[in-house]
């Protein structure tokens, strides 16, 4: 590939990124491109797919071409920790960076998986995550993992794991219990019993799984066991607005929060590491809901 063309046949100029395998499917550009519009930066955000094992090399060519930052999606957020040359310390503990700044040609790592998980809390329900309990499913790894370190680091109360392996659950459960600031992280089994049981004794559910995204997708949770009281944040989301998660918990009278909340903000919290200024929130949710919605 030649850097250097493919960088300086946008305008204006190519000098954020996106790289993942594969990368189409990504909406970041639709979120960015308006946020850089409504700052007035001369500068694009571009989508590049970038194989396996050449993430180091990738981000030196970003350096060359003059990029200002790339964020790092499936499956490279793991092979880019080691390829950046200053890691965030909040980074080395959520064990994955997905946010690069490029600063005078060197590397600077982030993670905005876990900050961007509280402020979507926040934003959603008015509530801070040291003040809930919280469940997670998914949490032996990526995303779930991340959210499951960051609201132990942030202090919750109770922190249950529920994995189908059950294994890596209570690997991420014994990680969190090195950290010394969670009064409570256990590990449930994957069964309509232990799940009903766990639901009885905490405040928000996370689905951190991808289970929600087609419609043929099992239910995640048992039936009847969601309360009117429950917070519940999907992680999936779709152009309908409505998983098979959310659509149970609005029947049960619970709120709601899907992954576009926290695709928006954890891009707020990347704009915020290359620029040194507040994102326009706004900008960037019309242009997300748009590239979704359609």
């Amino acid at each position: 590939m030649n850097w250097n063309a493919a960088a300086g046949r946008f305008t204006p100029p190519a000098r954020l990124a996106v790289i993942g395998d594969p990368i189409g499917h990504s909406r970041s550009p639709q979120m960015h491109n308006p946020a850089l519009q409504a700052c007035g930066i001369d500068a694009q955000y571009i989508r590049v797919q970038v194989p396996v094992g050449s993430v180091a090399q990738a981000f030196r060519q970003f350096a060359a071409c003059g990029f200002l930052g790339v964020n790092i999606t499936i499956p490279h957020k793991f092979e880019a920790l080691d390829a950046v040359d200053v890691l965030d310390p909040l980074a080395r503990q959520l064990g994955a960076v997905n946010t690069l700044a490029i600063r005078e040609g060197t590397l600077h790592g982030y993670n905005s998986d876990g900050p961007g998980f509280l402020r979507s809390v926040k934003e959603a329900f008015g509530a801070d995550i040291k003040d809930l309990r919280v469940l997670i499913i998914g949490a032996g790894g990526g995303a779930g993992r991340a959210v499951a370190v960051q609201s132990a680091l942030r202090g919750c109360p109770k922190l249950v794991l529920v994995n189908r392996s059950q294994a890596k659950a209570e690997a991420v459960a014994a990680e969190i219990g090195t950290l010394g600031c969670c009064p409570e992280a256990t590990v449930a089994s994957w069964s309509d019993d232990a799940l009903a049981r766990a639901l009885a004794e905490v405040d928000l559910i996370v689905n951190a799984t991808s289970l929600g995204m087609k419609p043929s997708d099992a239910r995640l949770l048992p039936e009847g066991v969601l309360r009117a009281d429950h917070l519940v944040f999907d992680m999936v989301y779709r152009a309908d607005g409505c998983t098979p998660l959310l659509a149970d918990a609005r029947e049960a009278g619970a709120r709601t929060v899907d992954g576009l909340s926290l695709l928006l903000h954890q891009g707020a919290i990347s704009f915020e590491h290359w620029f040194d200024r507040p994102a326009p929130l706004e900008a960037m949710r019309a242009g997300l809901q748009k590239a979704v919605l359609g």
